[in-house]
């Protein structure tokens, strides 16, 4: 006896609600598939807080401390001291940097001031503080009167000397206005007063 395929294989044709309910049972599966999947892992995940999430503290420093900064002047072993100090941010990494007006520690006349600029050695208060810039140096003969600021990211100073070298050392006889701007990788400086003399 020989069997017909026809009649066997009848029921095997594929209707339309066939591939419907085939296609509709996939795309069940593949979206179920996207949900239960694990998030995405990443190296520096935060101890606390949602998994995933990276902690960032975007505060500035604290400006660097004049305490204990070796400053680059020669007192002849009697030490330094700082005379005046400002804060700000002077060249826009939103830290701020402090400058230092420091002289020789003696009582004798009116000793020369230094100008100088510290950042921190690191990214993190624990940093030490280092000189990085010198803004007047010493050998100029010149002191640094009241009025010595930061604004906006400029330094801004008066300076005192002298006309010449029969002026006392008690008493300078010219003073001028300026200010230093970091521009270009370096600090700028630019004189804010005609006037020279006292």
């Amino acid at each position: 006896m020989q069997l017909s395929d026809v009649p066997d294989l009848a029921h095997t044709r594929p209707h339309v609600m066939h591939w419907l309910t085939t296609a509709t049972a996939m795309a069940g599966v593949v979206a179920l598939a996207g949900l239960l999947q694990p998030g995405a892992a990443t190296a520096s995940q935060s101890a606390s807080g949602p998994a995933g999430a990276i902690a960032h503290d975007d505060s500035p420093l604290p400006a660097p401390d004049t305490g204990g900064v070796a400053f680059p002047l020669e007192c002849g072993g009697i030490g330094t001291v700082v005379t005046k100090q400002a804060s700000g941010d002077l060249d826009g990494d939103h830290n701020p940097e402090t400058v230092a007006v420091v002289r020789c520690d003696t009582a004798a006349g009116t000793p020369p001031s230094g100008v100088y600029v510290l950042t921190r050695a690191g990214k993190d208060a624990a940093a030490e503080p280092r000189v990085v810039a010198t803004l007047l140096d010493p050998k100029e003969q010149q002191s640094v009167a009241d009025g010595f600021a930061v604004r906006d990211g400029v330094v801004l100073a008066t300076l005192l000397g002298y006309s010449s070298d029969q002026v006392p050392s008690c008493c300078p006889d010219e003073q001028e206005r300026v200010s230093w701007q970091w521009r270009n990788g370096s600090f700028v400086r630019n004189d804010l007063a005609d006037g020279r003399s006292v």
